[in-house]
């Protein structure tokens, strides 16, 4: 060992601006990303207007406890070859036969126009849409129809 002292290095002024630029830098970053994911996932509009949505909604109260009465199930949206796929099953479970079902396509955050969509019902009891969706996260607005009884329901299909 030699007996020379070692050198400290001295902190300025220009440590302390690269520290803070880096940290901001990261903070702005981090921001842009969670940014980008809530925008890309949901659009932030549950109604239109909450005033009169209050006003409605006992009336939904009484429409959502009339479609449970009718025991139907129906199970997450599918997609296969680029179709939408949906089963319902009645309180006995069992396929829910000689319905119908149609409804709306929507991207949930407005990216691509709505668009009808129709469905067919096969032997299986499986509703298949008619139409091909279009890749990417859908929100099917979906109406069930049996007997003078319907039912709405939202689902989601990715």
């Amino acid at each position: 060992m030699t007996g020379r002292p070692t050198e400290v290095k001295k902190f300025t002024g220009y440590h302390a601006a690269a520290i803070i630029v880096a940290f901001f830098a990261v903070v702005v970053c981090v921001n842009m990303v969670m940014a980008r994911f809530a925008l890309s996932t949901f659009s932030g509009t549950v109604v239109d207007n909450s005033y009169v949505a209050s006003q409605k909604y006992n009336d939904w109260l009484a429409e959502a406890r009339t479609q449970q009465a009718h025991g139907w199930t129906v199970s997450p949206a599918l997609r296969k070859a680029d179709k939408a796929t949906i089963t319902i099953t009645t309180a006995a479970s069992t396929p829910l036969q000689q319905a119908t079902m149609t409804g709306i396509a929507e991207h949930p955050i407005g990216q691509a126009d709505p668009f009808e969509i129709s469905f067919t019902q096969a032997s299986s009891g499986e509703f298949h849409s008619v139409e091909k969706l279009p890749a990417g996260r859908w929100k099917l607005k979906i109406i069930i129809t049996q007997d003078g009884k319907d039912m709405r329901v939202v689902r989601d299909i990715w």
